[in-house]
Formats: C-alpha cells, sequence, structure tokens
C-alpha cells in the first residue's frame, strides 16, 4: 500500500446533548478527520482529542498541530513504498505521546488497507457479534435532573446507564436514582475525582459499594495506582479504570498490583484499535472486566469502537450511544438504537462511508499533503 495523499480536516460540531462531567461541560465538538488516499483505495480516521486538555493532555489544537507539524510528515517520508499498516504506524513512534493524533491516522490507514482487501474491521479484529447492547451517559446534575435524563433515555430504548459522578454531586443522586429505577444497569464514571486519603471521599466511595452497581469507573486521579488497588480491596463493587490506562505497559502495571476488576477501552485514547485489540487480549488472559467507551465521537470514530466492542470478553456496560444522541447530521449515515442494541457495522473497512456534503458543511479549515 503506497500513499499518495493525506487530507486533515478540521471540523466545528455542536453536541445535541451537551455532557457535564467532573472536569467541565463539553457543548461544542471539534473533530479532526484524516482521509488517506493510497495506489488501492481511501480510508478515513477519527481524532478524538477534545476542545480542552481535561480529559487528558491532548486537545484538539495541540493535535492537529502535531498531525501537521510531525505526524503527517513524517508518514509521508516513506509514502512510495509498499508498507503495511504496523510499519508505518511504527515510523510515527520517535513522536513521543499523542496518542489520539497517531490513532486517527492508524484508523484511516487500516480503513484504507482492509477496504483494499475487500474484509470488514470486525471481521479483521475477530468480532464474534453482530450487536452490541448500546449504553448512555448522563451528565453530573441534581437528582431531579438525573432521574429525568435517565428516564428520557430508557424510553429510547436505553438499557444501561452511566452517571457521571464528583463530590456533592454522588451518594444523594445514586440513592435518589435507585429509588426509581432499583434493577437498572447501572454504573457511575468519576473521571478522577475522588481522593482515597480523603475521608469523606472514602466514606462517600464506601457507601456507594450498597447501590448494585455494575462498576464505578475511574474513581481516583489517573497516576493513583496505588490507591485504585486499596479501592479495589475495600470495595465489591468492580472498579474500572479510564484515564489511567493509556499504554499496555500502564496496564500491566495496573494488573501487576491489583489497581482494577478491569477497564474501559476506548482505541481513541489508548493509541489506536491495534492497541485496544492488545489490551483486550492481555485482560481477557488477565481474567479481568471489559467495557467499550466512546469519546463523544462522530459515525466514524464509532464505528470502529463498535467493532472492538464486538470482541469476546466485553461483558460490563458501555457507553456508546446512538447517533441520535450526538449529532444531526452524524458524519455517516446514523448508527440506530434497535432494541437496546447498535449493529456492529460490516462493511468494508470500519464500515461506514463519510458524507462528504456533511463535512463540507462543518470544516472550518484543512490541508493536503501529497507524495512527492
Amino acid at each position: 500500500m503506497r500513499i499518495r495523499v493525506v487530507e486533515i480536516c478540521r471540523l466545528d460540531l455542536v453536541l445535541l446533548n451537551a455532557l457535564r462531567t467532573s472536569v467541565g461541560e463539553h457543548g461544542r465538538r471539534p473533530v479532526l478527520i484524516i482521509r488517506i488516499i493510497t495506489d488501492e483505495a481511501e480510508g478515513f480516521g477519527e481524532c478524538s482529542a477534545l476542545g480542552e486538555p481535561t480529559y487528558t493532555e491532548e486537545y484538539s489544537d495541540a493535535a492537529e498541530a502535531v498531525l501537521i507539524d510531525h505526524l503527517i510528515p513524517r508518514l509521508m517520508r516513506n509514502s512510495s513504498d509498499d508498507l503495511p499498516v504496523e510499519r508505518r504506524i511504527s515510523s510515527l513512534d520517535a513522536v513521543r505521546g499523542h496518542p489520539m493524533a497517531k490513532a486517527a491516522i492508524e484508523m484511516a490507514l487500516l480503513d484504507a488497507e482492509l477496504r483494499a482487501r475487500e474484509i470488514s474491521l470486525a471481521s479483521y479484529l475477530g468480532a464474534t457479534q453482530s450487536n452490541i447492547p448500546a449504553g448512555a451517559n448522563i451528565s453530573i446534575g441534581t437528582p431531579d435532573e438525573v432521574i429525568a435524563a435517565v428516564a428520557q433515555t430508557m424510553v429510547a430504548g436505553y438499557q444501561r446507564i452511566k452517571c457521571k459522578i464528583a463530590p456533592g454531586h454522588d451518594l444523594e443522586v445514586v440513592r435518589a436514582l435507585r429509588e426509581v429505577y432499583p434493577k437498572v444497569v447501572l454504573s457511575l464514571d468519576a473521571n478522577g475525582a475522588y481522593d482515597y486519603d480523603n475521608p469523606e471521599h472514602r466514606f462517600i466511595l464506601r457507601a456507594l459499594d450498597g447501590f448494585d452497581l455494575t462498576a464505578i469507573e475511574q474513581p481516583l486521579a489517573p497516576d493513583d495506582l496505588l490507591g485504585h488497588a486499596r479501592l479495589a480491596k475495600d470495595l465489591e463493587t468492580a472498579i474500572l479504570l479510564d484515564e489511567s490506562v493509556t499504554t499496555l505497559g500502564m496496564l500491566r502495571v495496573a494488573i501487576a498490583l491489583g489497581a482494577c476488576d478491569g477497564i474501559s477501552v476506548k482505541p481513541a485514547r489508548v493509541g489506536g484499535i491495534l492497541i485496544a485489540a492488545k489490551m483486550h487480549e492481555l485482560c481477557v488472559d488477565a481474567g479481568l472486566h471489559l467495557a467499550i467507551g466512546g469519546m463523544l465521537e462522530t459515525g466514524i470514530g464509532r464505528a470502529a469502537a463498535l467493532a472492538v466492542g464486538a470482541l469476546p470478553g466485553f461483558d460490563l456496560p458501555g457507553d456508546l450511544g446512538g447517533s441520535e444522541r450526538y449529532f444531526s447530521p452524524d458524519l455517516t449515515l446514523p448508527h440506530e438504537l434497535r432494541n437496546g442494541q447498535l449493529i456492529v457495522p460490516s462493511g468494508l473497512g470500519i464500515g461506514v462511508i463519510p458524507l462528504e456534503n456533511v463535512i463540507a458543511s462543518a470544516r472550518v479549515r484543512n490541508r493536503l499533503f501529497q507524495a512527492s
């Protein structure tokens, strides 16, 4: 596969439902789309970096800069060579970090290569499910606000709920929600808002253990693996890591410390689909739970995440929802909720075709790189 053209396109989208977390609110959604044209096919990738460096260090402006100034130029240095995706991605290793930017390039390369080979990403990865249970993220709010939001999502057909929590928006909210919905499949996500050395925080986390939760995701700071290990021993509820797991090495450390009962797998956060698949294998071998996570992606990134989430071993509620919760119109034909499930794309490559007119209408700027 030889690269002919790489295009980076900056879009500005508006989320249909703003998401409030312990670290801020996401209403507008800057998106970077990568299009790679090879001598055999073209492929698309999505960079899921958010607008501000609050979820991780990466954010959209920085991702755009590193793609333009460093990653794409390195990718183009051997564009005329016939190389597989793994070799091309390895050429980016000299650039430290920036996993979401690298994941966008990898997704576009895989999409192009698999289209040329006439196979789907799901088949390539070894997916065993044709659809997966959908999940809905619920913003931080008052008990009444959260109950109303959960009611709305359940009417829409969602059967798995994940509520964002933070100190001051936790125990009272969960207690009220359980009074109204005692049987709903419920998990919580703190985005690292608690400190297990804080007696009040420790009391709250232990109290939450009594509400029949499927999991508490990233309760403590990303670098507090020792705190997570203490918490995992103290609670019956499964502790999932998200922001803490940035590399295969960090996952191995977390497993060795007993810092989690499972992880939320987000291909964009860890550097791409191929690394996410390796993390999946490592977790299955270690007997850990798996949940497929989302990054407020458009239909492009969501298609890739669905393929990963269709691998065997994903046994906890994920938070991938239908397009109707995020964008109208989406950048692809919508991912639709059907009986509480999302269909795993089975088309060639990542399985979806971007809608060029929608991309054009949301485009802020673009940049082309052509092989010499």
